[in-house]
């Protein structure tokens, strides 16, 4: 059976509002970095209904993973494929004001305006991971048994909440269970970050740095006596952008774009004094092949030798440990694969133009996958990045519908098709 063939039987019949209400009420359960629980109780309904034997864990106490196959027909040489998603979702600050007498004012509503489901993590992740199932579903009422396995896992503490600051502990835990063969390790999977139905294959890394600049503070009427911190960040800062304009020269990527080091935030100053403390932080951003160490040793010697030309002390703090203690590690996996080319033709079949190569310009969990487990990864779901984390979150309906269609055709030729179906 080939793609249209596939997209033929599966798209007849295929009840949009069913699948678009529970898009809906998937926003509506809140589910901020360290409320988990909400989202994932709803979720071993569905996951249950479909027989997928839901299994969940806490990796934090009261913060729970939640995972579960759907075991193929076929005994011998299986494949085993994996769609996985983090369940949480960032703040909700402002989005009350921001939308005051409009019908989006409820970040939690699923508004259908436009055409679109409004909400916060309607695009990070919601979508992707409403779409996965439904996939599987769909195959189900269309009676297609698979040769294949299907696995579904839904992770917490991927992004920073209001008071949580997430540390991937929710995917760590999981790829644990794989690495001690509690979970049986999947052969290809699809995180589902939004990509607008591009197939993203490389991803950036990153880490944050935080700076704090020792010198001497001493009352304003004798500032010979002090050691201005300001002052000497203004060397810091001048060398951090020469340094950021030389690595975009020297390290380019085809998807992810260049190097970069950004300063985000300066704060200083003293009462009625010489400053002697100043505070930087900045994001370096890594490309696919770029050494993370060697990347954190020679930024770091910049800052020093500066900081020496202006007698003043530096600490250093990394408050985003991802996969690295310093941050998270970028990623690439090879473009020309079977299943890569595979899922790009399925959804360049549909109406839209998608399924394109690209590089996603964001960091997510997809290297604990490829880089602890060996399982090639790649981004592709609904929904556009450039919106998540603002007022303006919301994802396309027609390209949902679209992702539901196309994950239930790739499950089929993935996996493969029973003989037993449809009988």
């Amino acid at each position: 059976m080939n793609i249209q063939d596939l997209k033929n039987i599966i798209s007849n019949n295929i009840n949009k509002n069913e699948y678009i209400d529970f898009f809906q009420k998937a926003v509506s359960f809140e589910s901020i970095t360290g409320n988990e629980k909400n989202f994932v109780e709803f979720l071993f309904k569905k996951m249950n209904s479909l027989n997928l034997n839901p299994q969940i864990e806490d990796f934090k106490p009261g913060r729970p993973n939640i995972w579960g196959s759907c075991i193929g027909e076929k005994k011998d040489n299986i494949k085993t494929l994996l769609f996985i998603g983090h369940t949480d979702t960032v703040h909700v600050d402002g989005w009350e004001n921001h939308w005051k007498d409009d019908q989006r004012k409820n970040p939690f509503s699923g508004a259908l305006i436009d055409n679109k489901i409004w909400g916060r993590g309607s695009g990070d992740l919601k979508a992707g991971i409403c779409a996965s199932l439904l996939a599987l579903d769909l195959l189900k009422k269309h009676k297609i048994k698979l040769n294949g396995n299907v696995q579904y896992a839904f992770v917490g503490d991927e992004e920073s909440g209001q008071e949580t600051k997430a540390e991937s502990a929710g995917i760590k835990k999981y790829v644990s269970n794989i690495e001690s063969g509690k979970i049986t390790k999947p052969n290809f999977a699809i995180y589902t970050e939004p990509s607008q139905l591009d197939i993203f294959t490389a991803q950036m890394g990153f880490y944050i740095l935080d700076i704090l600049i020792i010198g001497k503070s001493s009352y304003f009427g004798v500032p010979h006596e002090g050691n201005d911190a300001i002052k000497a960040s203004h060397n810091i800062l001048s060398n951090i952008w020469e340094y950021s304009k030389e690595i975009a020269k020297i390290n380019k990527h085809d998807l992810v774009g260049e190097s970069f080091a950004l300063v985000t935030e300066i704060k200083g100053g003293g009462f009625i004094a010489v400053p002697g403390e100043c505070k930087l932080s900045l994001i370096r951003k890594l490309i696919p092949g770029e050494p993370f160490d060697k990347s954190v040793k020679e930024l770091e010697e910049i800052i020093l030798t500066s900081a020496k030309k202006n007698n003043v002390k530096i600490e250093f703090n990394y408050p985003a440990g991802r996969d690295h203690e310093f941050g998270g590690s970028s990623t690439e996996v090879d473009q020309s694969s079977s299943e890569i080319k595979l899922l790009s033709e399925i959804i360049q079949s549909s109406e839209f133009d998608k399924g394109k190569i690209k590089g996603a310009p964001f960091w997510s969990e997809s290297t604990f996958l490829v880089n602890k487990i060996n399982c090639p990864t790649v981004y592709c779901a609904p929904g556009d990045i450039k919106n998540c984390h603002t007022y303006e979150e919301s994802v396309d309906q027609n390209e949902y519908l679209a992702a539901i269609i196309s994950y239930a055709i790739f499950i089929a030729m993935y996996c493969g098709i029973s003989n037993e179906s449809r009988k």
